[in-house]
């Protein structure tokens, strides 16, 4: 195969340690694969897709590089700083909650983040632009992402439209190279867990492990079962791009849907919990959103015995949430 175009935003490797005292806690041998410390944006994972996608979006000549998501996306933080740093405008839609099907209660509604601080402090200070809309589904966003670059077009502008989260082709293989990252860090684990949202990071860590000793398992941080089905698509794409015939399916996925809560964007009792509990027992902080779900799904899966010898935590970060 032919490597994709990459440029360079993170620091890699990220850091692997023990979690000595949640390991003693819990009965097994837990480490944590530190993506809250890429060193790019104030740290997360999505740097790792952005390395590939921002290439690309070079590569095409781009002057405006347009997404969509909720308006604390962590994805959207990192892709702003990145394109300050090549000077390509980045133009975004975001929502405070987009959800999928009935609209969420009033009571849902206070619990979910808010449109102000946190990752839109920074998305600002990097100059992009963001057009906060009302709350809708996620179709309705993404239609509102497509009339932004169908604006863009009409007005001459060379437009590198990404999806939501930075979930691509591109995206995905960032992930697949991440999950050799962590096989060269360490003997294998007998499981890897870690948050999954919109699908390139279960996809790519899942094609890694696929057929090898260590299994993989997603925490959903979206009520939509149906997401498979788009990473089940995804691995058909690192499939060609990687001249690969793994064929996976949506059997190879483990999804795991018992620890979103109220639903995506919106913080959990269990996660919150989860947060407060690493930080006081190993000084590390996750966010509300995803790897305090994540977490929170870890611990309950290792009490009730469905994980046990060596697991790794892939933080994905989030940590400007925090404060929000």
């Amino acid at each position: 195969m032919v490597e994709p175009a990459r440029i360079s935003l993170i620091t890699a490797p990220t850091p692997l340690h023990r979690l000595p005292r949640v390991s003693e806690d819990l009965g097994i041998d837990l480490w944590i694969k530190r993506d809250d410390l890429t060193g790019f944006a104030l740290g997360g994972n999505k740097g790792r897709k952005l390395e590939f996608l921002l290439a690309d979006a070079q590569q095409k000549g781009a002057e405006v590089v347009v997404t969509c998501g909720s308006a604390q996306s962590n994805f959207i933080r990192q892709l702003a700083v990145g394109c300050a740093m090549l000077g390509i405008k980045c133009a975004v839609v975001a929502m405070q909650l987009p959800y999928e099907g009935e609209p969420p209660t009033p009571e849902i509604m206070a619990k979910a983040l808010k449109s102000k601080g946190g990752n839109l402090t920074i998305d600002r200070i990097v100059g992009a632009e963001i057009e906060v809309v009302p709350n809708g589904t996620w179709d309705e966003l993404f239609e509102r992402q497509q009339e932004l670059v169908q604006r863009y077009k009409d007005d001459g502008f060379n437009v590198y439209s990404i999806p939501v989260g930075g979930s691509t082709t591109l995206g995905a293989y960032a992930f697949y190279r991440a999950s050799l990252e962590l096989w060269r860090q360490a003997e294998p684990f007998d499981f890897v867990v870690s948050a999954s949202s919109s699908g390139s990071t279960q996809t790519g860590l899942q094609y890694g492990y696929h057929k090898t000793p260590t299994r993989y398992i997603g925490v959903a941080c979206d009520p939509e079962p149906e997401l498979i089905h788009e990473f089940v698509t995804l691995a058909g794409s690192l499939d060609e791009l990687l001249e690969e015939q793994k064929g996976l399916t949506a059997k190879d996925f483990r999804f795991d849907l018992r620890f979103v809560g109220d639903g995506y964007g919106i913080p959990s009792e269990q996660g919150n919990r989860a947060i407060e509990y690493l930080a006081r027992r190993e000084g590390i902080f996750l966010d509300p959103i995803y790897s305090g779900k994540a977490f929170a799904g870890l611990l309950q899966m290792a009490k009730n015995g469905e994980i046990d010898g060596r697991v790794c935590f892939w933080h994905t970060g989030g940590t400007p949430t925090l404060f929000v």
